[in-house]
């Protein structure tokens, strides 16, 4: 109603005025009704502890510090981390509101704090209170007092300002352009000698870096749809290259994890025509997918659940269940049965961060993993790793009958093979391939990736107009592809028909299809025509997961089907965060890990606003040609026949497009030669 938009507006003025101080909030209750992070386990001195508080104390005039100390200090001895609780916003709901209800000068930044406030939605976020959008350690800013600044900031931005972000903290203001980004973002960028888990750990709780994940720190997180479309095609894609067959009606898909982009898992699955079994530890994040309709049953009794899967499996209809149980448990049960009731098989718990909530062992309650974790760490580490062995142990037996198991690139392969359990071959090689190396590596190689946008007006209207235009202009796109790429075009047109029926919307209303450069240039072109003409009713936010074609350097996932050495390099990553800087971009980010944990890659990503202007429609148009031909080309170079193709297609099309392209070297030339 026109009252509530009017109490709404009211409310988020309060957003120009940073940290709330007059009068001083009330510390907050606990709030039991959502889930809160694990307590962290970093190790530090007296002195270390002494420098958190007086760094967190930065933040306050210095008549507020006497007041805060002890109170910040109780903090970080109970949770190991200060959030500063007491000024948690608690007079109007945390979610994705319409743009025009933002307290700025500038759309831009406006469509900045809808991202964010959608980023740390209770329906959307895995530990909203502790600002962690997901995968347990995704984290949006370090405290809330950073949260008011940047909040601050963003309302009072012009068109040639830039606001310059280190790891959450808002550095301030600097002067710029208005083809400059609004808002530059680095997370967790530290010296490498420096990268270790021990040093993540230190350096959060005393306040100087956080671990953005991928779209958590980017501010680009659209809830488990996200990543539904990429679980989609990656099952699909399982199911051709492994089961030899696109029908996968009565296929049994078992997994682990619901908590944040893992909940995906069953809704892909059942899209997919299969049946999906995820075990889940936590009953919180259970009950969530199942309430939000992502998970269509429960079951707490593995024998019961055996039973469920025959019944299943004869019914052959698409079905996801949740098990509230421990992964290791379901997966031994499946090995004991005599049949073969599982066909696939993966994981996507958060193994990036295996000893802080990432990762359950087996034999112990959720509670009790939680209590175990906080008061003896080493205890903790030595029953996730006999977990670990336990869990690909159950996997090689059923491996060994008919099972097709795949990493997920959440580092489980990695992980397991640093408890010792029994997942390489004789010549050191994981037994079980990653998703990208089998499955997804030759769509990153064609250019095709996850491509997101949101709405900003709210309005559903405006969501499944994107939709229609989006049908509209891939079908144009695919026409004049080359035949691989026409392949993708024809599955994520099914995909966009589909997508509205699903209900997949969770927050901002949002949607994602995979495309590769010419797709995403065409569909910003129209969706920004269609905002200058009116058809859409408020500005498109573009962006994309880091998870992509040139977004990401990670060697046990984005880039492990890279094979001539240079999987372990991060120039283009660091290459692609620079040149969206001056192509158009809105905003960017440049990351210290992501989905296989810190230390493991570097990512990045951007967002671009669409406001139906001419210089939206330039931006997005230059922008977006680097952004995925960056990486399709250092993919060519690299050897892949897709992206040798795609980027020779590209220069065709761009004259001022000219790469270096690799001459083959012959196979049975390099074997003769003879080395000392």
């Amino acid at each position: 109603s026109v009252h509530s938009k009017l109490m709404t507006n009211q409310l988020l003025e309060s957003l120009k005025y940073g940290i709330p101080l007059q009068p001083f909030p009330d510390l907050p209750p606990r709030d039991v009704s959502v889930p809160h992070a694990p307590i962290r386990t970093p190790v530090l001195t007296i002195s270390e502890k002494q420098l958190a508080i007086k760094n967190a104390l930065r933040y306050f005039p210095t008549e507020f510090h006497s007041r805060l100390a002890p109170e910040f200090a109780e903090e970080l001895n109970t949770y190991k981390h200060i959030y500063m609780h007491r000024f948690r916003p608690t007079h109007y709901e945390m979610k994705a509101h319409p743009i025009e209800s933002y307290p700025a000068k500038s759309k831009q930044a406006a469509a900045i704090m809808l991202m964010i406030q959608n980023n740390l939605d209770k329906r959307v976020a895995q530990y909203p209170h502790e600002l962690i959008t997901y995968g347990g350690n995704g984290t949006v800013f370090q405290n809330w007092a950073q949260y008011h600044l940047v909040m601050k900031y963003l309302s009072e931005i012009e068109e040639d300002q830039t606001l310059v972000l280190y790891s959450g903290h808002p550095h301030g203001l600097f002067p710029s352009h208005p083809d400059a980004p609004r808002v530059v973002i680095t997370n967790g960028m530290v010296i490498p000698n420096y990268s270790s888990k021990e040093h993540y750990e230190k350096f959060s709780a005393i306040g100087v870096t956080l671990y953005g994940q991928m779209t958590a720190g980017s501010y680009c997180y659209i809830g488990p749809q996200g990543i539904v479309h990429g679980t989609t095609l990656t099952i699909l894609g399982a199911g051709r290259k492994y089961l030899k067959t696109s029908d996968l009606s009565g296929t049994v898909f078992v997994t682990a994890g619901l908590g944040g982009m893992s909940g995906a898992q069953g809704k892909a699955a059942v899209i997919c025509g299969a049946i999906a079994v995820v075990a889940e530890i936590s009953e919180a994040a259970l009950d969530k997918r199942l309430s939000q309709g992502w998970i269509m049953e429960k079951e707490t009794d593995l024998s019961k659940l055996v039973d469920r899967i025959r019944s299943a499996k004869k019914e052959k209809k698409p079905l996801s269940i949740g098990f509230l149980g421990n992964v290791v448990d379901l997966w031994e049960k499946l090995a004991e049965e005599k049949e073969d009731l599982v066909e696939l098989g993966s994981d996507q718990t958060s193994l990036h961060n295996p000893f802080n909530g990432g990762y359950y062992p087996v034999g112990l309650s959720f509670d009790e993993a939680n209590d175990l974790m906080s008061k003896n760490p080493a205890k903790f580490k030595e029953k996730v790793q006999d977990s670990l062995r336990r869990h690909v142990a159950a996997i090689n037996k059923l491996t060994a009958r008919n099972l097709k198991f795949w990493d997920y690139g959440n580092s489980f392969l990695l992980e397991a093979k640093r408890a010792h359990a029994d997942v390489t071959r004789g010549d050191g090689e994981f037994k079980y391939p990653s998703y990208v190396q089998d499955i997804m590596g030759d769509i990153f190689s064609l250019g095709f990736g996850p491509f997101r946008w949101v709405c900003s007006s709210g309005e559903e209207s405006d969501l499944l107009e994107t939709d229609r235009l989006a049908q509209e202009t891939l079908k144009k796109v695919a026409e004049d592809s080359l035949p691989e790429s026409k392949k993708q075009f024809e599955d994520n047109l099914r995909w966009i028909e589909q997508a509205h029926s699903h209900r997949m919307v969770v927050g901002s209303q949002a949607r994602i299809l995979y495309s590769d450069s010419r797709g995403r240039r065409a569909l910003a072109a129209a969706f920004n025509e269609a905002i200058s003409q009116g058809r859409i009713k408020g500005p498109i936010v573009l962006s994309r997961d880091h998870h992509d074609v040139s977004g990401t350097d990670s060697p046990y996932r984005e880039t492990s089907n890279i094979y001539d050495g240079s999987a372990f390099c991060a120039d283009m990553a660091v290459q692609n965060f620079v040149g969206d800087s001056f192509r158009g971009a809105t905003w960017i980010s440049l990351h210290n890990g992501g989905g296989t944990g810190w230390g493991e890659a570097i990512n990045g990503g951007f967002g671009l606003v669409l406001d139906g202007s001419p210089d939206a429609a330039r931006r997005a148009s230059l922008m977006l040609h680097w952004d995925v031909n960056n990486g399709v080309t250092r993919r060519a170079w690299a050897g892949n026949k897709n992206a040798y193709d795609s980027i020779k297609r590209a220069m065709d099309e761009e004259p001022r497009l000219q790469v270096t392209l690799p001459y083959e070297a012959d196979s049975d030339l390099i074997q003769s030669l003879i080395f000392d």
